[in-house]
Parts: C-alpha cells; sequence; structure tokens
C-alpha cells in the first residue's frame, strides 16, 4: 500500500512494497483509472483490478490483458459511509460496525522521546494498515509507503522479524505499527537492531512498563493508541 501525489506513482511505490508476491495479486485504488496507471499495471500478471471508475484510454489498455477481471465498486474512495460488517460463525452470525480508524488526538507519547512530525504521518498511515491486517500482525513504513508486512503469524515478535524480512533491507529509519499490545521487550529489540525509530500500537500489556523502558533504552519513540484491532 502507498499514497501518493499521481496514482501511477502510488501504484508503482505499492508495488514496491513486495513485487514479488504481487504477481497474480489484486489491484485495489481509490481514483478513477487513468492511462499512465494502466500501462503501469499492464507489465505484470494480475488477477484483477478494483476502483471506482475507469477512463476509456485505461480500458482500452486493461482490456487487452488476457483474463484480467475489471471491476468497479462504489464507495471505494471512502465516500460510501458506515456500514455493517458481518461474520459467519457456527450457528448464526456475528454483526459488528466498523473501525471508525484514528485520529491523531487519541494518540499518547508514552517513551521519553516523542516522534517527529514525519514519523507521526508515518504512522498513522502504518496504522491504517496494519488494522486490516490479519492477525498476528506488524506493518513498517517509510512516509506513505509500505515497506513490510508481517501477517497471521502465531506469535507478535514473529510478526516484528516477518515484517523485517519481508522489508528486504530497507527498514532502517522506518516505523512500526503493531495492531494489538507488544507483550514482551524482544518485539522492540528486534525493531530497533532493524533501524525501527517510532512504534505504534494500543498498549494494555501487564509488561508496558518493560515495553517502553526496552523503547527508550534504543531511544524509539512509542505511541498508544488504546485501541485494539485484532483481526481474524
Amino acid at each position: 500500500m502507498a499514497s501518493a501525489d499521481s496514482l501511477v506513482e502510488a501504484y508503482v511505490r505499492a508495488l514496491d512494497t513486495d513485487s514479488l508476491s504481487a504477481f497474480g495479486g489484486i489491484v485495489g485504488l481509490n481514483q478513477e483509472v487513468d492511462d499512465a496507471t494502466a500501462q503501469e499495471m499492464s507489465k505484470l500478471f494480475l488477477e484483477a483490478v478494483i476502483a471506482p471508475s475507469y477512463s476509456d484510454d485505461a480500458l482500452d489498455i486493461l482490456k487487452k490483458k488476457k483474463n484480467l477481471r475489471l471491476m468497479e465498486i462504489d464507495g471505494i474512495d471512502g465516500d460510501a459511509g458506515e456500514r455493517w460488517l458481518f461474520r459467519q460463525v457456527s450457528g448464526g452470525i456475528l454483526l459488528e460496525t466498523p473501525d471508525g480508524g484514528l485520529d491523531e488526538p487519541d494518540l499518547k507519547t508514552v517513551t521519553q522521546r516523542e516522534p517527529n512530525e514525519s514519523e507521526t504521518r508515518s504512522l498513522l498511515f502504518a496504522w491504517k494498515v496494519v488494522r486490516n491486517v490479519k492477525s498476528n500482525a506488524a506493518v513498517l513504513a517509510k512516509d506513505d509507503q509500505i515497506v513490510g508486512v508481517g501477517a497471521g503469524q502465531m506469535s507478535r515478535v514473529d510478526a516484528v522479524r516477518f515484517a523485517i524480512q519481508k522489508s528486504c533491507g530497507r527498514s532502517g529509519g522506518s516505523v512500526l505499527a503493531s495492531e494489538a499490545f507488544i507483550p514482551f521487550r524482544d518485539n522492540i529489540d528486534e525493531a530497533a537492531d532493524a533501524g525501527v525509530t517510532a512504534i505504534i500500537q494500543p498498549g494494555g500489556s501487564i509488561r508496558d512498563k518493560e515495553v517502553i523502558e526496552a523503547a527508550d533504552e534504543h531511544k524509539i519513540a512509542m505511541l498508544f493508541t488504546g485501541r485494539r484491532c485484532f483481526k481474524h
């Protein structure tokens, strides 16, 4: 995932998050697909593209790709409003409202060092992504680009390690988002060794003090959101 001033730049940066895994993938965009973006997407084998709309030139380009599914979805641009979420369980369903996101006033700095403006922006961007990643999850971000994702791991420290591994050496200077509280300091030590400078997490562990002290030792800034977004 990535954001940029132009759609084509955002796509290229998102692809760079994990270009290996993108083969045979699905691309989601929140703006009308233009010809420049379509041209870039046509260079890769994709299963589907989902967007609010497509320009005529973009359709001409993408329709040449064999077996590529093109879908238009209203509201993917973020204007659909709140919707109900359904989860099937044995004997019935669970009905819940969606996670409403996070605003800066909700954040609490718990370390000696506060994140700077650039780190805060990256932390908020990483949080938008990690709350939609299967738990246990960890996400690394730089500016408006995700550089590593650890998803669906059996332990949180494994999620951190996997995100670092998937960053392919780009973790230095990145920030880390964890969608549930960090239970042990080993997560912080792993992040510090990889060059992470700031962390965002819900907080709430009985070992919060130990985790915060570890962050202070490594001069890592840490924000608590007070909101868990554990996802299965």
